[in-house]
C-alpha cells in the first residue's frame, strides 16, 4: 500500500470532496508508486481520506478515486461508475431520440480524466490521465461487458497527456473500426455526419447540441455569419430557422466538405449557404473593411487558453473577435458566442464580451446564458467541470 500523507490543513478540499490533490500539497510518500497506481491518501494527524491514482509528472499528483475507504479499485467499481453515468442520461437519451451522447465526464462522473462518448453503436474514448491509464483494462473490460455488442475506439491522440507523462495513442480497442463517416441523430431528427477516427475531440462537439438547437429561434430571414463552424451544425439549426443567407467559415476544407454533406443530408437549401475556408480573424478584418453586415453572428473558436500563462493573451483573442462580431452586426442583430477555455470564468467572459461591444461602439444585452449540454454536468465540488460558457448578447 502506498502513502500519500498531507501537509498539516491541506486536507480541507478532500474534505469537500474535490477530486485533485497538487503537488505543493503533499508532504511525504511512503513506498514507491509507479506512474497511475493507486494510493491512499491521509491527513497529517493520520486520517484516511481518498483512495486516488498517482501522477509524479503532473502539477495534479493525485487524482481521487473514491472517498469510500471500502471501495476497492477495480473491474467492479469501472462497471459501478459507468452503470451509474448511463442511468443518469437514459431520460435525456429517450427524451430528445439521442444517438450520440456522453457517457462518462471524467472527474464529475467520478473517473477522472476519463471521456467516453457513445456514437450509435460505436464507444469513443479519451484517456487523458495516468490513473486511466493504468487502469485500462479494467475499464474497456467494463465496458465490454455493459456494451457486449459495441465497438470501442480510442482517441487518447492528445497534447494534455504529455503533462501526464503519457504517449499519444489511438486505434480499435475491440470490434470494428469507424467507417469513414457515421451519421448520427440530435435534437429534433437532425442527421449529422461524424468522422470518428480524425474528427474534433472525440469526433464532434456534442456539449453544443442545445446551444445549436437554441440558435434557431433568431433566424427567421436572417443573414447568417458562423465562424469556426467546423462541419457546420449551427448553420443547420440556422437553415432550419429559415434564414435566407449563412456563411460557412472554417480554416479546414475537410470540414467544410462536411458541412455541405450535414446540410444536403437534411434536405436543407445549399443555395442559400456560402463555404468559405479562411483564417477567421483575417476575414473578419476584411469584413468590417468591406462594411458589411449580419443579422446573426456565432462565434464557437476553439481553446484559445490551455493553461494560466496563456490566460491574458487568450483573453485579448476572446476581446478581439467579439469586437469585430460587433461592428459587423446590424441593429437589433444577435451575437451567440462561446468559450470553452476552463481557465476562462464565466464573469471574465462576460466582461471581455462587454469590453468588445464598448470598444465597437455598440450596446447590448444577455438575453441567454449558455452552456455545456446536461449530458455533460458538473459535480458540486468540482467547479472545474464547467468549461463551456456561451453568451447570447442582442445589439441595441
Amino acid at each position: 500500500m502506498y502513502k500519500i500523507i498531507l501537509d498539516q490543513d491541506r486536507e480541507k478540499s478532500l474534505l469537500r470532496r474535490h477530486p485533485w490533490i497538487f503537488s505543493k500539497a503533499i508532504a511525504k510518500i511512503e513506498g514507491n508508486p509507479q506512474s497511475g497506481e493507486t494510493v491512499e491518501i491521509y491527513s497529517s494527524t493520520g486520517s484516511w481520506l481518498a483512495r486516488g491514482s498517482y501522477s509524479p509528472e503532473s502539477q495534479i499528483r493525485v487524482r481521487i478515486w473514491t472517498f469510500d475507504q471500502d471501495q476497492k479499485i477495480n473491474e467492479k467499481f469501472f462497471e459501478d461508475r459507468i452503470r451509474n453515468a448511463l442511468d443518469k442520461r437514459q431520460q435525456l437519451i429517450k427524451t430528445k431520440e439521442l444517438s450520440a451522447y456522453r457517457l462518462i465526464a471524467a472527474e464529475s462522473d467520478g473517473l477522472p480524466g476519463t471521456i467516453i462518448d457513445i456514437y450509435n453503436n460505436y464507444i469513443v474514448c479519451e484517456l487523458l490521465s495516468a490513473g486511466i491509464e493504468f487502469q485500462r483494462k479494467n475499464l474497456f473490460s467494463a465496458l465490454k461487458k455493459i456494451f457486449p455488442d459495441f465497438n470501442i475506439y480510442e482517441r487518447s491522440d492528445v497534447a494534455v497527456r504529455k503533462k501526464e507523462g503519457l504517449q499519444e495513442r489511438k486505434g480499435v480497442i475491440s470490434g470494428e473500426e469507424p467507417p469513414e463517416m457515421v451519421e448520427i441523430s440530435e435534437n429534433n431528427g437532425m442527421k449529422i455526419f461524424v468522422d470518428l477516427k480524425n474528427g474534433h475531440k472525440t469526433g464532434y462537439y456534442l456539449d453544443q447540441r442545445d446551444n445549436r438547437a437554441s440558435l434557431q429561434k433568431y433566424c427567421d430571414g436572417a443573414k447568417v455569419l458562423n465562424c469556426f463552424c467546423y462541419t457546420g451544425g449551427f448553420s443547420l439549426y440556422a437553415l432550419k430557422g429559415h434564414a435566407k443567407q449563412v456563411y460557412n467559415v472554417d480554416v479546414s476544407r475537410p470540414a467544410l466538405e462536411i458541412a455541405k454533406k450535414n446540410i444536403m443530408n437534411n434536405h436543407l437549401d445549399i443555395g442559400r449557404v456560402k463555404f468559405l475556408e479562411e483564417d477567421v480573424f483575417k476575414y473578419l478584418r476584411r469584413l468590417v473593411e468591406q462594411n458589411e453586415k449580419f443579422d446573426v453572428i456565432v462565434l464557437d473558436p476553439p481553446k484559445f487558453i490551455e493553461n494560466k500563462n496563456q490566460l491574458v493573451r487568450g483573453s485579448r483573442g476572446y476581446k478581439d473577435i467579439n469586437m469585430l462580431a460587433f461592428k459587423l452586426l446590424n441593429h437589433g442583430g444577435v451575437l451567440q458566442t462561446y468559450s470553452c477555455s476552463g481557465l476562462m470564468t464565466p464573469e471574465l467572459f462576460q466582461k471581455i464580451v462587454a469590453d468588445a461591444a464598448l470598444d465597437a461602439g455598440v450596446n447590448g444585452q444577455i438575453i441567454e446564458k449558455l452552456s455545456q449540454a446536461s449530458d455533460h454536468p458538473v459535480a458540486l465540488p468540482y467547479p472545474e467541470g464547467l468549461y463551456l460558457k456561451g453568451l447570447t448578447v442582442k445589439v441595441d
